[in-house]
């Protein structure tokens, strides 16, 4: 996979475990939803400005954006996710999210 598809997936996925909508985490980033579509798709790559907008926004890291997951063993990736997933457990409505997005990569 490119580096621009890869990243796009990953800003994705974060904007969905943050609960926004394309529409609103476009605006967030004063980017067109065509842009941002476009950026998580792999098609557009983001300026430099706009990828300090979207760690900001979301609240992130470089590093959370960057790191490779593939280089982590299975059971590392499981004892995370039941980590991160702990860490939502006061949090209703991300709590859902995450159960949702999870449910519709498991069908």
């Amino acid at each position: 996979m490119d580096i621009k598809r890869l990243l796009g997936k990953k800003i994705k996925q974060y904007r969905i475990l943050k609960g926004y909508s394309q529409e609103k985490f476009a605006e967030l980033l004063n980017i067109s939803q065509r842009t941002l579509s476009g950026i998580e798709c792999g098609s557009n790559f983001l300026s430099s400005q706009t990828l300090n907008k979207i760690l900001e926004v979301l609240k992130i890291s470089p590093d959370d954006l960057f790191y490779v997951e593939y280089l982590k063993s299975n059971k590392e990736l499981v004892d995370e996710l039941v980590l991160d997933i702990k860490a939502l457990e006061g949090d209703n409505e991300k709590l859902r999210s995450v159960y949702k997005v999870v449910k519709a990569l498991i069908k």
